[in-house]
Formats: structure tokens, sequence, C-alpha cells
């Protein structure tokens, strides 16, 4: 099955960011209009994550369009998980702020410019190459992980 790719609208914005956390592609900014969104999820077979009534109306084939039904981002990603039966979870392997996908970095090549502390303890630090964030798997990822709606597998290391 191929990867589904998502674009959210300005509606949707902290769920966008949470399916990121799980790993999913997924376009977001509160910049977009609706007529971009559609001509993104044409272009790149997204799928429309929308919580606008009159904008679901008028995606029309081939744009899909999932009409999100809650305010609250937990309910709104169990819609989506449910929705498309997502199962293929990949924590922390994209930015949440702007959607690229992280890469491994040795930590000598970032050493100023994480906390020492975190230096010290943390031995996997993944980059954006693209906003240049720094991520590592800190107590605050246990944190972000219970928030979370859905049994994510525990992760390896």
């Amino acid at each position: 099955m191929a990867e589904l790719l998502f674009v959210a609208d300005v509606m949707v914005g902290k769920l966008a960011r949470w399916l990121r956390v799980l790993g999913f592609d997924v376009i977001y900014s509160n910049k977009l209009e609706d007529d971009e969104i559609l001509r993104i999820a044409a272009a790149e077979n997204r799928i429309i994550l929308t919580r606008d009534v009159a904008f679901a109306a008028r995606c029309r084939p081939p744009c899909e369009v999932l009409f999100i039904a809650h305010n609250d981002w937990r309910s709104q990603l169990r819609q989506v998980v449910d929705a498309y039966r997502l199962t293929n979870f990949r924590f922390l392997f994209r930015c949440m702020e702007c959607n690229t996908s992280l890469s491994a970095v040795d930590k000598e090549h970032i050493v100023e410019k994480i906390p020492p502390y975190v230096y010290q303890t943390q031995e996997h630090f993944s980059l954006c190459g693209t906003c240049g964030r720094i991520y590592w798997h800190g107590t605050h990822v246990d944190a972000i992980r219970r928030q979370i709606p859905i049994e994510l597998p525990h992760p390896q290391n």
C-alpha cells in the first residue's frame, strides 16, 4: 500500500502537527488558501483534511476529502487513524514544524546547538535539514507519547 499523504486546512492545524508526530506526511500552513489546497491535493494525490463544511463540499475527484467531525485534536486524530486504518506509525520521524523527514546526526556536529546537559546525557539525535530543528528522545518524548490517544509500539532505543 502506498504511503498516504495529507494536506490540512487552517481549521485542523493541531491535527496536522500530531499526524506529523506519528510520522505522516502532512502539508500545512495557516497561509494556504482553499484553492491552493485543492491544487496541492490534486497534483500530489493528497487527502484533504478539513472542518470547513463549505470547503469539503467543493472538493471533487480526483481530490479526496475527510471532513473532520470534532474540535478536539485527540478525537480528530482517532478519526483519521480509524478512517484510513493507519498502523504504520513512525514516531518522531518528521519535523513537527515543517514536515521534513528527519535525519540522524552525530552529536559532535551539533554540540554548539544543544544544551550541555542534553549533550552529556543523550546519544541519539535527529536533525531537520530544512528548518534546522534538532530532536532527541529525552523525558519530553514520554510526555508526548502519553498524550497520543493511540497505542504506539514501544521505542527500540
